[in-house]
C-alpha cells in the first residue's frame, strides 16, 4: 500500500476547537490540529494541558462550544461516538477500555457490531497483526496484562476498519518493554494506511515515530513540527522534554 503523506487535503482538521466539561470552564482554548492521509501526528505537553481532551472532543465525548472539526471535508463536530465508528473514527481510552468478563474474540466481536457480516475476515486480519491475541482468543480479558489488554483495545477499535485511529496514552503503567512493544505496533498499524493520532506522556519515543507532533500547554497549541524538529527544538527540549529529548536530539 501506498501511504499519501502531508500533503493533498487533510483527512482529519480541527480548526479553533474550544472544549471543555463543565459549562463556563474551557479546557481547550481555540485548539488546531491537520492530519493528512497515513500520517502518525503524536500530541505531547505537561500533565492538564488538554491533550487527552482534544482527543475527547475529537471523538464527541466532550462538548465543543466553538471551532469545527471535519473528517474528509464532512463536518463531524460533536457527533455521537457511534455515528463517528461508522464514519472512520477509531478510538482507544487509555483506562477500561476493554470488557473484562468477555473473551479476547468476543471483545473483538463487540467492535463489529455494526458490520456482523465481516466478522470472519477482520478478526483473520486482526490475528495476522495481533499473533497473541488469536492464540488466547477464549481468554477472559480480565485475565489480561495491561499491555495485552491495550492490543485488545486497539484490535477492537480496527475491527471497523477506520481510517484515523486515536490514541490515548497507550503506552501509561506499562513496563518499558511493553512500552517499547506498543510503539513499535501503533507504528506498524501506522504503516498499513491507517492515520495516527496519539496523545502520550512518553515524549521521547513518541517524537521518535511520530510524523509530525503537537505541544499543547494549557489548552492551547504551543508549538508544531515534525517529530525530528521538536525533539532538537531548544525551547521544545528547555520548556517540555528535559532529559527525555537528549537521545533523540543526539540522533
Amino acid at each position: 500500500m501506498v501511504v499519501y503523506k502531508g500533503k493533498g487535503e487533510p483527512l482529519l482538521n480541527a480548526v479553533d476547537v474550544v472544549a471543555g466539561y463543565l459549562p463556563g470552564i474551557d479546557i481547550l482554548h481555540e485548539c488546531n490540529l491537520t492530519a493528512y492521509p497515513g500520517e502518525l501526528i503524536g500530541i505531547i505537553g505537561p500533565n492538564g494541558a488538554g491533550k487527552s481532551t482534544l482527543l475527547k472532543a475529537l471523538f464527541g465525548l466532550v462538548p465543543v462550544r466553538s471551532g469545527k472539526v471535519t473528517l474528509e471535508g464532512q463536518d463531524i463536530t460533536s457527533l455521537k461516538a457511534n455515528k463517528l465508528v461508522q464514519a472512520g473514527v477509531g478510538f482507544v481510552p487509555q483506562t477500561d477500555n476493554v470488557f473484562p468478563s468477555l473473551t479476547i474474540e468476543e471483545n473483538l466481536q463487540m467492535g463489529l457490531f455494526l458490520r456482523p457480516k465481516k466478522l470472519s475476515e477482520r478478526l483473520e486480519s486482526m490475528y495476522d497483526l495481533f499473533p497473541v491475541l488469536g492464540q488466547r482468543r477464549r481468554q477472559r480479558a480480565g485475565g489480561l496484562s495491561g499491555g495485552e489488554r491495550q492490543s485488545v483495545a486497539m484490535a477492537r477499535a480496527l475491527m471497523m476498519e477506520p481510517s484515523v485511529l486515536l490514541l490515548d496514552e497507550p503506552s501509561a503503567g506499562l513496563s518499558p518493554v511493553r512500552q517499547d512493544e506498543t510503539f513499535i505496533r501503533t507504528r506498524k498499524i501506522n504503516m498499513t494506511g491507517v492515520t495516527v493520532i496519539m496523545v502520550e506522556q512518553n515524549a521521547r519515543r513518541c517524537l521518535q515515530i511520530c510524523d509530525r507532533g503537537y505541544v499543547l500547554d494549557q489548552g492551547r497549541n504551543s508549538y508544531t513540527g515534525t517529530g525530528h524538529e521538536l525533539a532538537k527544538d531548544p525551547k521544545v527540549i528547555e520548556l517540555y522534554l528535559g532529559t527525555l529529548a537528549e537521545d533523540v536530539a543526539a540522533s
